[in-house]
């Protein structure tokens, strides 16, 4: 294939790919084959153009790596830059593998600075609680659940309402995924030896009102957040847990006293992200299902040119967990019980499954078979 056949067949793709709401782009070479896939809504799909042969693997990961700038000789390690098409700004990050490189592009999430808080998907009894927390002097606020869980958008979205002259707001992440002006924002590097705890602590020396944290990872990040939230900071962060009541555990686990959390935690919000169906080709199914002990009736995907294979767009699932004087006796005493009036991530997603938004088959991927 010529060079500038490739080119244009390269961006080509890619642009299709963007058309299609795809989030990372996979290439990835086999001993028989080369494959390119896209996350569409959190899901990996083929392609719809065929894939390329295998030839043409070496010419892909070059051309890749030219728009880049990465070192197109380096085949042995792994190298990460970012490449911009169409307005589209993407992070590539290479990966030595056995036949060849394999390389993934994800794209930044360019329009979803626009988003606010208002539209996260929060029910108003939710969005009145975050609103108010976030209100709050000083604390902090934790946004738990899985790696493409939409946590970010939901710390960012916080950020941009609390984004005003008055507010000093700074943030240290890894990378910077949304650039928002009037916040401060400073990006980890590790190759620098900057890392969360060294630029928090700096940042504490910076005067700030609010500080958010990309993720606690460990103990003296956590222990920073938690002296920051107690010295008259507003500070929000992210941690890897699967629900609300885990973040509790694992701040614990971390070697944070329950004293400490007890008097800085204010609010843990777990959340995921659901596949909604296709408004254009949902079918009510043949059979009702049973949902909190009652038989309702409930859409399955089936698929047509607007969606793929029945879904389009995601929508959240939230569970909040709000540090009220009554569950700051519980952290002290170390006998978290959720209240009775929480409405939990399961709960939250049956009632999308019964407005006929998502299909309990999709709630069962997102959430296991609960």
């Amino acid at each position: 294939m010529q060079e500038e056949q490739l080119i244009e067949s390269i961006d080509k793709l890619l642009l299709e790919a963007l058309d299609k709401r795809a989030s990372d782009i996979h290439f990835e070479p086999y001993q028989h084959s080369y494959r390119i896939r896209m996350r569409i809504d959190g899901v990996l799909h083929d392609m719809l153009t065929p894939s390329p042969p295998l030839a043409l693997a070496k010419q892909i990961t070059a051309r890749l790596k030219i728009m880049s700038k990465l070192n197109i000789a380096e085949h042995r390690l792994p190298q990460d830059g970012q490449l911009v098409i169409d307005r589209y700004a993407m992070r590539i990050a290479t990966l030595p593998v056995m036949n060849g490189e394999k390389i993934v592009l994800r794209v930044m999430d360019n329009h979803e600075s626009e988003l606010t808080i208002n539209d996260l998907g929060l029910t108003d009894a939710d969005l009145l609680t975050f609103r108010q927390i976030l209100d709050y002097p000083q604390g902090l606020i934790l946004v738990t659940g899985p790696t493409g869980s939409g946590k970010t958008v939901t710390l960012y979205s916080g950020l941009k309402r609390l984004n005003k002259t008055e507010r000093n707001i700074c943030s240290v992440e890894d990378p910077i995924e949304i650039p928002l002006e009037g916040i401060n924002q400073t990006a980890i590097n590790l190759k620098a030896g900057l890392t969360f705890a060294i630029v928090l602590r700096a940042l504490l020396r910076q005067d700030p009102d609010v500080m958010m944290i990309g993720e606690i990872r460990d103990r003296e990040t956590a222990e920073i957040a938690i002296q920051a939230a107690q010295t008259g900071h507003l500070v929000l962060s992210t941690l890897h847990t699967n629900s609300s009541v885990e973040a509790i555990t694992r701040l614990n686990q971390m070697g944070i006293e329950n004293y400490l959390l007890s008097s800085s935690l204010k609010l843990v919000i777990a959340q995921r992200l659901v596949r909604k169906l296709c408004p254009h080709c949902k079918v009510v199914a043949r059979e009702q299902i049973k949902l909190d002990n009652e038989q309702v009736p409930h859409y399955v995907a089936s698929g047509c040119l607007r969606c793929i294979g029945g879904y389009k767009g995601r929508v959240g699932l939230y569970e909040l967990l709000v540090i009220t004087p009554d569950m700051q006796k519980q952290i002290l005493a170390n006998q978290v019980v959720l209240p009775a009036n929480m409405t939990s991530l399961k709960m939250a997603g049956q009632k999308l499954v019964k407005q006929g938004m998502t299909t309990l088959a999709e709630l069962n991927r997102v959430l296991g078979d609960t």
